[in-house]
């Protein structure tokens, strides 16, 4: 049974692009069940160019989709949530906590580092994730 792993940032055009990306290769890569879902809490018209062009840099699918507002049913799906930068107060669903990734550096400011710092918490999410699965 594959489950859901949520990333959020607030536009939905870059950070939680690159989480995504990242999480579902490694996650595909040690053959864990999981899927990875983005979205955005107040959500931007497109995504960011320098996102795209890093992930085809990479070799790493483009997703296809613009930037959308987080539902309910994502959040209600989802067995982990993770918050780049979110404010989710009031949003998550009784007992559900976020993960809270908001030291990650602004992409606009420093893309190199802010795909370090997200590929960073990737692995340990992916880590944790292989440890009790």
């Amino acid at each position: 049974m594959t489950k859901t792993i949520l990333f959020l940032c607030p536009h939905g055009a870059a950070k939680r692009v690159l989480a995504a990306a990242y999480f579902q290769r490694l996650a595909d890569e040690r053959g864990l069940p999981f899927k990875a879902l983005s979205a955005g809490t107040d959500p931007d018209p497109v995504m960011n160019a320098a996102v795209i062009d890093q992930l085809r840099g990479e070799g790493l699918p483009v997703p296809g989709q613009a930037p959308r507002l987080v539902t309910d049913a994502d959040l209600h799906s989802a067995v982990h949530t993770i918050s780049l930068g979110c404010d989710l107060t009031g949003k998550l669903p009784a007992g559900v906590e976020a993960l809270d990734w908001s030291d990650v550096p602004p992409v606009s400011a420093d893309l190199p580092a802010a795909r370090r710092a997200i590929l960073a918490q990737v692995e340990q999410l992916i880590a944790d994730l292989e440890a009790s699965h």
